[in-house]
């Protein structure tokens, strides 16, 4: 998809589609994250990178000691 860089008020912005707003499940006033990848590129994520890299730890960890965590819950 290719989006424009345009003038807005005294700033420079992008408008993003409410089609892709739908579809990466974005409304206005959310945040989203830019990093730059090692090719010159950008990624766009609706959540930070550090948390998705720690929510990935905690679930690996959840599956670890799953039935110790089921018998915690009791």
């Amino acid at each position: 998809m290719k989006l424009e860089i345009k003038k807005i008020g005294n700033s420079t912005g992008i408008i993003l589609p409410k089609e892709l707003l739908a579809r990466i499940n974005l409304v206005q006033g959310d945040s989203v994250y830019v990093t730059e990848t090692p090719d010159g590129g950008l990624k766009l994520a609706a959540r930070e990178p550090e948390f998705e890299q720690g929510m990935e730890i905690a679930r690996k960890a959840m599956r670890k000691y799953k039935n110790a965590l089921r018998e915690l819950a009791k």
